[in-house]
């Protein structure tokens, strides 16, 4: 079985900033493309940033220069520093990682989702 555990988000004041993270563990054997989505209440999923196993990124217009997407390989974890937030960055925000677990196998794997609410 292979879990992605997220945290870090909350409530902050435009302007502000958040740090999400997602651990990803369990049977892995390697850790592919991780990334960040988002889903405001009414709206459809979409992606925030991504990034390689290798550190390529890659990031949604309306974040880039605001938001920071990292990872650590050896624990398996990805980042996502929020800058200077604005009320319509509210959202869910899901973690998502391409996996291969110990059998070779590969899967898509999601995060239960954190809350990221920034008031006006």
């Amino acid at each position: 079985q292979v879990q992605l555990v997220e945290s870090g988000g909350g409530l902050v004041q435009a302007g502000g900033s958040l740090s999400l993270s997602c651990a990803a563990s369990g049977n892995i054997f390697r850790t592919n493309t991780m990334g960040w989505y988002r889903q405001a209440p009414g709206k459809q999923r979409e992606l925030v940033a991504s990034i390689t196993r290798s550190g390529s990124s890659n990031y949604a217009d309306s974040v880039k220069g605001r938001f920071t997407i990292s990872r650590d390989n050896a624990k398996n974890t990805v980042y996502l520093q929020q800058n200077s937030l604005k009320p319509e960055d509210t959202a869910v925000y899901y973690c998502n990682a391409e996996i291969v677990n110990i059998w070779g196998v590969s899967k898509d794997y999601w995060g239960q989702g954190t809350q990221v609410t920034v008031s006006s």
